[in-house]
């Protein structure tokens, strides 16, 4: 598995707090062992963000990723659910 980021998911990234780097950082551990355990609730969008897939960081913080092929993630942005999806 490989995990890469888009420049606008490092650059929202940058501006999350330090709780919600480090949470984001134990949630992509699970992610690279099950990217379905029950904890990320991970689950495809609808709207713009067709054909992508979005995991729970904790609270309404969430990521969008798309797989690129069988062993490519790209993360493309992160944020709450609502600015996320309005």
């Amino acid at each position: 598995m490989r995990i890469n980021y888009h420049k606008n998911f490092k650059k929202s990234f940058s501006k999350l707090s330090v709780k919600n780097q480090e949470e984001f950082r134990r949630r992509i551990e699970l992610f690279a062992i099950d990217q379905f355990d029950r904890q990320l609730n991970n689950h495809p969008l609808k709207g713009k963000y067709t054909g992508y897939r979005s995991i729970n960081i904790g609270g309404a913080l969430r990521a969008a990723y798309k797989l690129i092929d069988s062993e490519i993630y790209f993360f493309v942005e992160i944020s709450t659910h609502s600015e996320l999806y309005s």
